[in-house]
């Protein structure tokens, strides 16, 4: 049996019997790739199942070196096709620590030997994984230190599978931390998982170390991590293993698009107006029939302009700045070759549009990542699919900043939900503006008494879970705030009432049971003492909601209508627990 491992590895490595498939590694706020990483997969029939196996008995027999150069070799080889600038994407490489201070190694990786690939230092990541014991720890270090100072980026990779993870952090400095997918699995109804990624996301701030998310496999995963904080993602749900490289698919990149709006939507919601409408302006419009010279014409009385856009029958259906324009006229023939044409003929039919109601950091990052070459072209706005206005990049930009700022100043930093000011602005603005609208104070009962017992970080988790489901639930074009503690308050654009909210308290009173023992469900309640010192049974967590709208009343400010629904919510309470019913323990 030995032989024939033996044997079948000796046959994969001397025939060359492997080929590189990539994934992609993308930024999970818009969507944009950072990187591919490169897997090796095994082209032949054989007894040898898969690259881990093989891996493991390239080591027992001394084989490691020469299946590594041979997966590298190809890699690089693979990668050539498409890491020819422009296409100036990373390229993640799993390397065994024990062979990186190998000489054989090193000249594998001089720059020198980079340039027949036309790939760049900076460009290449080494993946380290974990689950190698490094033997010669004080060699492994200088390596590491030495391809930092060439210009090489480290990633730390299967982070959550073993038990040397902060010890090699710590050791290596890595530009990048891979999560692992066993860490990622089902993130969303796991709280220690939850928990462990969430404590990762706040080292990665501290440290400026990026994460990597793998395996993502499921939607509601790619929502956790979204909202978790986390930076990049791979796994099948973004896109498979392919030896051609892809672009990410719409479906992944409207999911992303949504979970971000919805996670974002304390900006939207701040005290300045976010969405893009409010940056749009009505500027001048032509028809892809009139002629090159014609537009050239307007762009020439107008100094200011900055390009045009074409419509038809209210669509936008292409651009044309005034930089592209100019270079179409410019030369010897430019002006008589195209003096009887239409602008369509050279108009930019991939240009980016947006609907209004898209947040105004949302749409920065958008136009951020497009390619170089058109990263200062102007957005066109539009309502329901009809032209609206344009946007200029400076325009974009200098709002973008405020709003950081100002959520940063204003945002709740445990839910990222507004804060007080911006409820109290938003309550003041739908009394101001006579629209009707609905404000409903959502509090947990018996949080205090669950804190007590469970700790307050399971309390974080308590109201982080009612905030992703109040996210997941109500509209992002509607308002979701955080008062404070476990009380938040919903604004929403119609006249509703507690029925309304049947739904969110279900799933939150069926969520939250994940954060109790099975003995305190089994009981139905929880012991502990109250603020008289007293022991007492408290019921499990519960969720009230207080309603009120304008259907038939008005409201003078903010202030008023805290007080109402603060009075309606202890009315609630009260009853409810006369309901329950659980007697003191004397």
């Amino acid at each position: 049996m030995k032989e024939q491992r033996k044997e079948a590895l000796e046959y994969i490595i001397n025939k060359k019997q492997i080929k590189t498939v990539f994934q992609p590694i993308i930024s999970i706020r818009d969507g944009v790739i950072l990187g591919y990483e490169a897997l090796s997969r095994i082209t032949c029939d054989s007894e040898i199942n898969n690259p881990e196996d093989l891996f493991k008995i390239a080591r027992e027999f001394n084989y490691l070196w020469d299946l590594e150069l041979l997966c590298r070799t190809k890699a690089l080889e693979s990668a050539y096709k498409f890491m020819i600038p422009p296409f100036n994407k990373k390229l993640f490489i799993n390397v065994n620590p024990n062979i990186m201070h190998d000489e054989s190694f090193k000249k594998g990786f001089t720059k020198e030997f980079l340039k027949q690939y036309t790939i760049i230092p900076q460009n290449i990541i080494f993946e380290i994984t974990e689950r190698n014991v490094i033997e010669d720890l004080i060699g492994f270090k200088s390596t590491v230190s030495h391809y930092k100072s060439q210009e090489y980026n480290i990633a730390i990779d299967d982070v959550g599978s073993g038990y040397s993870g902060l010890n090699l952090i710590s050791d290596v400095a890595p530009d990048y931390i891979k999560l692992d997918m066993l860490l990622i699995r089902n993130i969303h109804i796991d709280k220690i998982k939850y928990a462990l990624v969430k404590g990762m996301v706040e080292f990665s701030k501290a440290s400026n170390i990026k994460l990597i998310a793998e395996g993502i496999e499921t939607y509601e995963e790619l929502e956790t991590i979204i909202n978790l904080g986390v930076q990049y993602g791979q796994g099948y749900f973004i896109q498979k293993p392919d030896s051609v490289v892809k672009e990410i698919s719409n479906d992944v990149l409207q999911a992303i698009l949504d979970i971000n709006i919805k996670k974002n939507q304390s900006e939207r919601d701040c005290i300045f107006n976010t969405s893009i409408r409010n940056l749009c302006e009505t500027t001048e419009i032509i028809s892809p029939n009139v002629t090159i010279p014609k537009v050239y014409d307007i762009m020439k009385k107008n100094p200011g302009c900055f390009g045009l856009c074409i419509i038809d029958n209210d669509v936008p259906i292409g651009i044309i700045t005034k930089d592209k324009l100019t270079l179409c006229l410019s030369g010897q023939y430019g002006y008589t070759l195209n003096q009887n044409k239409p602008i369509s003929v050279i108009m930019d039919t991939n240009f980016l549009s947006v609907d209004c109601k898209t947040p105004v950091n949302i749409v920065a990052s958008i136009a951020m990542s497009r390619p170089t070459e058109k990263i200062y072209d102007f957005i066109v706005v539009t309502e329901d699919n009809k032209y609206l206005g344009t946007v200029t990049i400076k325009n974009l930009l200098q709002k973008s900043i405020e709003i950081e700022i100002s959520t940063a100043k204003h945002q709740n930093p445990l839910s990222g939900l507004p804060g007080n000011l911006m409820i109290e602005h938003k309550l003041n603005h739908y009394i101001d503006s006579n629209s009707k609208f609905s404000a409903a104070y959502l509090d947990i009962d018996n949080f205090k008494a669950y804190n007590d017992i469970y700790g307050f970080e399971n309390g974080d988790l308590v109201i982080k879970l009612l905030s992703d489901i109040l996210r997941n639930n109500i509209s992002y074009d509607q308002f979701v705030g955080h008062v404070g503690g476990d009380d938040f308050l919903v604004i929403l654009e119609d006249h509703k009432t507690e029925n309304d909210f049947i739904n969110i308290v279900r799933q939150f009173e069926s969520e939250v049971l994940a954060f109790y023992n099975q003995k305190d469900i089994q009981n139905g309640y929880i012991t502990t003492r109250n603020r008289s010192g007293k022991i007492e049974r408290f019921p499990l967590i519960t969720l009230t909601v207080a309603v009120i709208n304008n259907r038939s009343q008005t409201f003078n400010n903010a202030v008023e209508i805290s007080s109402i629904l603060a009075g309606l919510k202890i009315s609630i309470k009260r009853n409810k627990s006369k309901k329950v019913g659980l007697s003191k323990i004397q």
